[in-house]
């Protein structure tokens, strides 16, 4: 922090997050360090980590070094947490609350993950315990605690939801103008009414989130909304210059935001998720580069295959810039080597047989997959073994023979059977199975023994006198 004095609503959004109007969102294994010092260069104010498990957090030391990496360059910076538990959110927060500008709860998720949890969206309906952990953070950290929503259909229950965060000690408040239900198929637009309803009933800062794909939109929803600032996710993954107000190359990105990874190292997993992002419309112009970036292994292997991936379309480019009139965009506002982003088409009014045809004509032919047609393996099980061609999936052969009844046969059984079978043969026939160790006494043997536990009334009579 700047100042050893803790501020609170438009002071701390002045001083400490100076005045911060561009937002990149937190972000799953999207919102890494190199990914924010790429947006901090083209024109984000504030960053925000993604989003991390408050408990994991507080318990593994590994995650909190790999999960949470930071420099002198990345500031404002707040960094989220999940959690649902005052106690675990305040732990994990002491351990952050030297290095960031604040402390983000995230109520916003609204994930299957979130829900199995019982974290972000999952828990906008349980305000006594969302309060108790604000007002126990706000108590007890250094840094002001936020919190990232989103709305309820009810106007109104959005309203009060917003002042009860606030009467807790919610600083700042991020508002994404989409319900729990809006997710996938079902995203649809954000309400920036909504939003602005918000805005206008709380007195702390409020950031809008939804709908930002280009810089125009930013303008129309500073507007709109009234906000003090404007958060993106997608549109930021797609064009990490969108604040800067560029429409770069997705090469020249790509390679930049390589030389961070290699200056700031993180998983090979989180580069693939970029690139995938960045070159999602190239991709489709050439799919053969697709899965060979899916197996990219380092940095070296994705260079190669950006330089060989803008020699391909070399020849779209120069026609282009000959004349652009003439080239076909096909459904782009944009040439497809541009930074823009992915529209996601609009399924809320299409019956589910559309849903359906929409989604199986996204899909990857299962040829593309592995070069052929087999249909034995399903596409996950494929994808996997291009990543890895000596996967096997075949199922392990058993080591025992199996009973009629499902268990293992004894090696050793008389009657070849597990041992649960082979007593009940046993016991019937009266035949011993050293295999099972059980030992059954021929019949005669066992009339003796009966005879001497009950001897003559003539021997008993005699003994008694």
């Amino acid at each position: 922090m700047e100042s050893d004095i803790k501020l609170s609503g438009f002071d701390f959004w002045e001083r400490n997050l100076r005045c911060a109007r561009y937002i990149v969102a937190p972000m799953v294994d999207q919102s890494e360090l190199a990914w924010r010092l790429l947006s901090r260069k083209y024109g984000a104010d504030l960053c925000y980590t993604p989003m991390l498990h408050a408990s994991v957090f507080i318990r593994d030391a590994n995650y909190r070094k790999e999960s949470l990496a930071t420099c002198v360059d990345d500031r404002p910076l707040i960094v989220q947490f999940c959690a649902n538990d005052p106690e675990t959110l305040l732990k994990a927060a002491k351990y952050v609350e030297d290095i960031c500008d604040a402390v983000d709860l995230n109520l916003g998720c609204p994930q299957s993950i979130a829900k199995r949890g019982h974290y972000g969206a999952f828990l906008q309906d349980e305000w006594k315990l969302l309060s108790t952990m604000v007002e126990y953070c706000a108590k007890n950290l250094k840094v002001p605690i936020t919190c990232k929503i989103r709305v309820f259909e009810d106007l109104d229950r959005s309203i009060l939801y917003a002042q009860m965060l606030e009467k807790a000690g919610a600083q700042l408040l991020t508002v994404h103008g989409r319900t729990r239900e809006q997710k996938g198929a079902e995203t649809g637009l954000a309400n920036w009414d909504y939003i602005a309803a918000l805005r206008k009933n709380v007195k702390i800062p409020v950031f809008a989130n939804g709908n930002i794909q280009f810089f125009e939109d930013i303008q129309r929803c500073l507007a709109a909304t009234g906000t003090v600032g404007v958060m993106s996710a997608e549109g930021n993954l797609h064009n990490p210059a969108l604040f800067a107000n560029l429409e770069p190359p997705v090469w020249q990105m790509s390679e930049e935001y390589l030389d961070l990874v290699e200056q700031y190292p993180c998983p090979m997993s989180y580069v693939r998720g970029h690139l995938f992002k960045l070159l999602h419309h190239t991709l489709l112009r050439h799919l053969e580069f697709r899965d060979e970036l899916g197996c990219c292994k380092d940095f070296i292997e994705a260079r190669k295959l950006l330089q060989r991936l803008k020699d391909a379309s070399s020849a779209d480019v120069e026609t282009y810039n000959k004349n652009p009139a003439l080239y076909d965009l096909g459904n782009l506002p944009r040439p497809y080597w541009i930074c823009q982003p992915y529209v996601r088409p609009d399924l809320c009014q299409t019956t589910p047989e559309e849903r359906i045809q929409f989604r199986e004509s996204i899909k990857r032919p299962l040829e593309l997959l592995n070069g052929t047609q087999d249909q034995s393996l399903s596409r996950n099980k494929l994808k996997k073994l291009r990543r890895n061609s000596k996967k096997n999936f075949d199922p392990k052969p058993d080591k025992f023979d199996k009973c009629a009844c499902g268990n293992p046969k004894g090696l050793k059984c008389v009657f070849d059977l597990c041992r649960s079978c082979c007593r009940c043969r046993a016991f019937r026939n009266n035949v011993s199975c050293p295999g099972h160790r059980l030992r059954m006494k021929p019949k005669v043997e066992q009339s003796e023994i009966k005879e001497c536990e009950h001897p003559p009334n003539e021997v008993v009579d005699h003994m008694i006198s």
